[in-house]
């Protein structure tokens, strides 16, 4: 997925060398020591951020493939705020995504029915989405993002202003090979979400293990948790190849 990425952002070295492959398919919990760098990471990966050195591919894409069918079609990114004016309305949100992502009218309109009622945005579809309150900016951003029915999605702090119980709803994305990398700084908020977590400290990947192997060592989904797992695989020693 990336290799070699640096970045700073004024004389912080947030990345010095990020390594990281997610599986397809998997559920990422991304978390970051000091805070910042996975929102940068995630950027990156997003083409919204460009970084210093290194590479980047999703979904078998660099970056440049601006092909029907290509990056617009099978990569997308939520950011906290959801990534659109909110003076459009939410039907004018999912008109304009699916324009970008190369829909014919009559495939737009379908795939705004669908999103207006997976994401229950009928009441207020023509209104502007500032007039519904974050949690319909909230709900109104991933419909845009899941138009396409991505291969990678990136969330970064995703549905914060929902109760958790439709958070988790909308937030179980159906499709065995999606993959999903989530950054947040709440990790037990995404129990039952993730399947496997990964920690970046002082610039590099340190940790990118199973969501079970905190079970397995009766440690929590938290910071502290996910670091405590980190320096238990550092301490640990090394594996002798067998003969």
């Amino acid at each position: 997925m990336v290799a070699g990425l640096h970045r700073s952002v004024g004389r912080r070295r947030l990345l010095s060398g990020v390594d990281l492959r997610v599986p397809v398919g998997a559920r990422l919990l991304l978390v970051s020591d000091p805070p910042g760098a996975d929102s940068l990471l995630l950027g990156i990966l997003a083409g919204l951020v460009r970084a210093r050195r290194g590479r980047v591919e999703l979904a078998g894409l660099t970056r440049d493939d601006d092909s029907v069918g290509g990056w617009h079609r099978r990569v997308a990114y939520l950011p906290p705020d959801g990534g659109f004016y909110q003076w459009l309305s939410p039907w004018e949100v999912l008109e304009l995504a699916g324009r970008l992502a190369g829909f014919t009218a009559a495939e737009r309109t379908r795939r705004v029915s669908a999103a207006v009622d997976r994401f229950g945005l009928g009441s207020d579809l023509r209104r502007p989405v500032s007039r519904g309150g974050p949690a319909l900016a909230e709900r109104v951003g991933l419909a845009a993002a899941m138009m396409a029915d991505p291969e990678v999605l990136l969330l970064d702090e995703p549905l914060r202003a929902l109760d958790n119980a439709e958070r988790e709803r909308l937030l179980k994305l159906p499709g065995r090979r999606r993959t999903v990398v989530l950054v947040s700084r709440y990790p037990a908020s995404e129990d039952g979400l993730v399947d496997q977590i990964a920690l970046i400290r002082d610039g590099q990947v340190v940790l990118h293990a199973r969501r079970s192997e905190l079970t397995e060592h009766d440690l929590p989904l938290s910071m502290r948790g996910i670091s405590t797992l980190a320096d238990l695989r550092a301490a640990a020693p090394p594996i002798a190849a067998s003969a």
